[in-house]
């Protein structure tokens, strides 16, 4: 077995996986004592890197495409720290470090994997259930529902409609974007039949984030969430299709779904949000499904 062990973490490779473990160090990132243990299989990876520098080194993996729902939900934009993929090195352990890169390319040549993207996810995403609270709500998710819960902090016009519980089965997107400069970020789920007009401040399917120290713990919830929705590369006979239209009202919790989105819709056009065109627009795609 090759392992490496710093105050960042432990990455431990066995021929057939690398079991990536976060450290106890004070300096490790929330996000990733969150996140917890990671087990990449061999055939998930694309290749991996060593960066030597005067003072500390790094090793870094590359996954293939679309192996991992949670590089997959946040495309790159986690911060360097909340990164399981990167792990520092100290200089005096620069030889183990090219000793572990060393072992995963030989195994990845032994084995002929090939870096090509991939149409199906190879890690199971983090563990459910999972939820986080940051920005102006908080989102949970146990595997068939997410939820959503607002705070004091929350917009009038988005916290008036109560909770939120919406079906994974009626989820066909995750975003996450974190906090840059001036500009917020979010996470924001995309709902059959809801389409996106508003910000995230006023839109009930998001949480808006303001770049505070919990706010990657959203990462989590949204890869969570990625990792049961239809993989993006998937063939396109896999990726379930919309259910035909009724000409019957959909039953119980179905038409109640329905009444509350048209009243948040009639309390963002009111509150100026939502203008007369996108009002009309919203309004008639939620009565086509009523």
């Amino acid at each position: 077995m090759a392992e490496i062990i710093q105050k960042d973490g432990t990455w431990a490779f066995d021929g057939e996986a690398l079991r990536l473990t976060p450290g106890r160090d004070k300096n490790v990132s929330l996000f990733r004592r969150e996140l917890g243990e990671l087990l990449v299989p061999l055939g998930a990876l694309a290749g991996v890197s060593f960066e030597q520098g005067r003072r500390s080194g790094r090793l870094r993996l590359r996954l293939r495409d679309g192996a991992d729902p949670l590089t997959q939900a946040t495309a790159g934009r986690l911060a360097e720290g909340d990164d399981p993929y990167q792990l520092p090195v100290q200089s005096d352990r620069y030889g183990v470090a090219e000793y572990v890169a060393d072992e995963v390319r030989q195994a990845l040549l032994l084995d002929g994997i090939p870096p090509d993207p991939v149409d199906a996810f190879l890690l199971p995403g983090p563990a459910l259930p999972v939820a986080a609270s940051a920005g102006d709500g908080t989102a949970s998710f146990d595997g068939e529902r997410v939820r959503l819960e607002w705070n004091w902090k929350t917009e009038d016009a988005k916290a008036a409609a109560g909770p939120r519980a919406i079906p994974v089965t009626e989820i066909t997107g995750v975003e996450w974007q974190p906090a840059a400069g001036l500009e917020n970020g979010h996470l924001r789920f995309l709902v059959r039949g809801a389409p996106v007009t508003a910000p995230p401040k006023y839109d009930p399917n998001a949480v808006e984030l303001w770049g505070f120290k919990k706010d990657p713990l959203m990462a989590l919830v949204a890869a969570a969430v990625q990792a049961r929705l239809p993989h993006p590369a998937a063939p396109e006979a896999d990726v379930p299709q919309d259910p035909p239209v009724l000409d019957k009202a959909p039953a119980g919790d179905d038409h109640d779904t329905l009444l509350r989105r048209l009243r948040e819709l009639g309390e963002l056009h009111r509150d100026g949000v939502l203008t007369d065109e996108e009002f009309t627009l919203a309004k008639q795609a939620v009565l086509k499904r009523l």
